[in-house]
């Protein structure tokens, strides 16, 4: 162990080791932001170099190699705040080394590890000069022998928050809940009704509209484990009551909330998914729990998507195209990858089945209904980014009739709780298509623009077709849908991290459908349903927000002879 001979020694090596290893802040023993992957790849390639310097001090020629004059140094310029300091170390000490490729990197962070071998380097270096009786004036000794005199009190002061900081330190590792997992909540309670008169049924004489004022909660915790520091392990547990929003009672899919979902507030593992890095630039996503394309691949619709969460969009169709949901279902499972080429080009594809983890006959991964992606995502400027997007879906579920010879609901493959009853091909004015197996083809594209980082308009469009299998190929139908929709959002309107949104577009709806493979269109009400959302999410803190907004929908399950329907909320979201 080295041992400081001369007691002139420690208070210039604080002031040596300030200069040596100050950055443009405060000394960091190794402040990294474990998760941002590209922080942990510098430091670790860092880390590396040292070792590797520090490996070959044995040899002739050392990796660290002195610095006879600071010009050597590529990094330093005369205009750094430490230049000077710098070029006195140089210039009076010989303190200084930098790396092979002539740079000192001294706004790199430093580990205990690194700052004891290069203040060891200069305690050495200073000691030769103390024992030369020519090296030292005396004015220099009698300096800083004051000056260490004068700081000793605020260097054994250092010395005492440095043990305290160990201390408490050491209680939290041992204390935590993981070294590797933190927590993410999420809370929301919603209070909302539905208003109109008649539900959109599309009938001579629809039901009333009877809907009362509800109070519903939705609840969110979500393990996010990290054990290489690029990878990420989500497990999440969810909670609620809000079941489907008003669908029962509007009689349409269209304008369900983003985060309904859940009922009878029974707990349940709604997600589980881990992704990880191949090499610098392919990332997978393997999802056992949940699977959906929105989880890998671009959607174009920042602040508003957040995965049926509610901190966003009110509705399911506010938050992104419905072609991502195509294959969502609770028990999907599938896989999922983004390979980015470089920053104006990446490409996304994913396979997920919503039957995956069921073993029966035409179920599985493979042998039942499934949804495959595939996504090239533009970004020309930081400003903009546009994707184009193809998803081959196939839909091999089995309707049932009801008691009216109609087919029920055949789940949620097609548009995941969005759309007209149409548009989901369940209804279609007499239309049983229900119990026929489906293919689709689907083509989008959206789009996000930043005009300012406080305006934004975003943009989407799907037109899909879809194959009716009928048990020939004479007999098969098919079926053309249609969605858009262009969003309006203002960030930071009144205060800083709060969001106004203005949505306005048609959430799927069947255009045309020849359902017995005749080459005749069946007569259906094509009208286009106007989807209209506005909303304001004002955050009261950096944890709670309200948002209260309003989704008014015209033309409900594409006919015009529905009354109109207007959804009021206010949204209170805990986050954590």
């Amino acid at each position: 162990m080295m041992k400081i001979k001369h007691p002139i020694l420690l208070g210039m090596a604080v002031f040596i080791s300030t200069a040596v290893f100050s950055g443009n802040g405060s000394v960091s023993a190794g402040e990294i932001d474990l998760s941002n992957p590209d922080a942990i790849g510098n430091y670790a390639d860092f880390n590396d170099s040292l070792e590797d310097n520090l490996n070959d001090a044995a040899t002739p020629v050392n990796s660290l190699e002195q610095v006879t004059n600071v010009n050597q140094l590529r990094d330093v310029a005369p205009t750094d705040w430490a230049y000077e300091a710098l070029r006195s170390l140089v210039d009076r000490y010989g303190c200084i080394s930098g790396f092979p490729n002539q740079t000192y990197r001294g706004n790199q962070p430093l580990s205990r590890y690194e700052f004891a071998a290069g203040l060891n380097s200069c305690l050495n270096q200073i000691e030769r000069l103390i024992a030369s009786t020519d090296s030292s004036a005396d004015e220099d000794l009698e300096t800083i022998t004051k000056l260490s005199q004068e700081f000793e009190g605020e260097l054994a002061a250092l010395g005492g928050r440095i043990d305290e900081v160990e201390s408490k330190t050491a209680l939290l590792e041992d204390s935590s809940f993981s070294t590797t997992t933190k927590l993410v909540g999420e809370v929301a309670f919603t209070l909302a009704n539905a208003f109109g008169e008649e539900q959109a049924l599309g009938l001579e004489e629809n039901p009333d509209l009877d809907s009362e004022v509800t109070f519903t909660d939705k609840v969110r915790l979500t393990f996010v484990s990290s054990f290489t520091g690029k990878d990420q392990l989500f497990t999440r547990i969810t909670a609620g009551n809000i079941d489907n929003s008003f669908q029962n009672e509007t009689g349409t899919r269209e304008g369900r909330f983003a985060h309904d979902g859940p009922a009878g507030n029974n707990v349940v593992v709604d997600r589980l998914h881990y992704s990880f890095p191949v090499g610098e630039k392919l990332k997978v996503t393997a999802m056992g729990v949940l699977a959906a394309h929105h989880f890998y691949a671009e959607v174009y619709n920042d602040g508003l998507n957040t995965g049926g969460g509610a901190t966003g969009a009110l509705t399911r169709f506010g938050e992104r195209n419905p072609l991502y949901r195509q294959g969502i279902d609770r028990f999907s499972a599938g896989v999922g990858a983004k390979f980015t080429v470089n920053d104006f080009l990446a490409i996304s594809g994913g396979y997920i089945a919503p039957n995956g983890s069921d073993p029966s006959t035409t179920n599985g991964l493979f042998n039942g209904s499934f949804s495959a992606l595939g996504q090239i995502e533009l970004t020309p400027s930081e400003s903009l980014k546009i994707g184009l997007t193809y998803v081959r879906g196939y839909d091999n579920e089995q309707a049932t009739l009801n008691d009216e010879d109609a087919p029920d609901f055949r789940g949620s493959f097609l548009w995941g709780g969005t759309g007209t009853n149409a548009a989901n091909l369940r209804g279609a004015t007499n239309v049983a298509v229900g119990t026929s197996p489906l293919a689709t083809n689907s083509f989008g594209a959206q789009a996000q623009f930043d005009i300012t980082p406080k305006f934004s308009l975003r943009g989407w469009g799907g037109y899909t077709t879809a194959n009716i299998i009928n048990g020939g190929d004479d007999d098969d139908g098919s079926a053309d849908i249609i969605n858009f929709a262009g969003a309006l959002v203002i960030s930071d309107l009144i205060k800083e991290g709060s969001m106004a949104a203005l949505i306005v577009g048609a959430e799927p709806y069947l255009s045309s459908i020849d359902a017995n493979g005749d080459d005749t269109d069946e007569e259906i009400a094509d009208d286009i349903p106007l989807h209209v959302e506005a909303l304001y999410r004002f955050n009261l803190n950096d944890n709670i927000s309200i948002t209260p907004g309003v989704v008014f929908l015209s033309n409900p399950n594409q006919n015009s002879d529905n009354d109109s329907i207007f959804i009021g909320a206010l949204r209170t979201t805990f986050a954590f």
